[in-house]
């Protein structure tokens, strides 16, 4: 949320500047969705698992937390290295398609097993909203960039 406020606010400074409203928001964005999602997935495993009403104690669920958190970890790299917006941009596409099929993992499993728990349909309403909020400075960046 402060990410998108201050976000917009630093791209709305004078002449839009896209590009300064997504290398703030995109680090945020990512530390704050991946790496809190594989913080909970390491250390509250068995109630993360029981909130969402997936299975407990699995391996997988260890190795899905471990692969969250490797998001954070590249976007913090590529933010400090200075690798540029293209960097940035790739590591926040490769969450957003992560987001997205993880979306549609839930809702096949709302529909499938009826596990309406508001832990697990959240999760393709809530990347949709990210996917509408990102659109326009993500495709004013493009533009720029060609």
């Amino acid at each position: 949320m402060y990410s998108f406020f201050f976000g917009y606010q630093i791209g709305s400074r004078g002449e839009y500047d896209p590009v300064a409203q997504l290398h703030f928001m995109i680090p945020l964005i990512i530390v704050a969705i991946a790496g809190l999602s594989g913080l909970e997935g390491l250390f509250f495993a068995k109630q993360t698992a029981e909130i969402k009403g997936f299975e407990v104690g699995s391996n997988y669920q260890r190795q899905s937390a471990i692969a969250l958190l490797s998001y954070p970890a590249a976007a913090i790299l590529v933010y400090f290295a200075n690798w540029g917006i293209r960097a940035e941009l790739t590591i926040f596409t490769a969450l957003i398609f992560f987001l997205f099929f993880s979306g549609i993992n839930h809702a096949v499993d709302a529909i499938r097993r009826k596990n309406y728990k508001w832990q697990n349909i959240n999760r393709p309403f809530f990347t949709l909203l990210l996917i509408a909020g990102m659109i326009y400075p993500v495709w004013m960046t493009l533009k720029m960039l060609h």
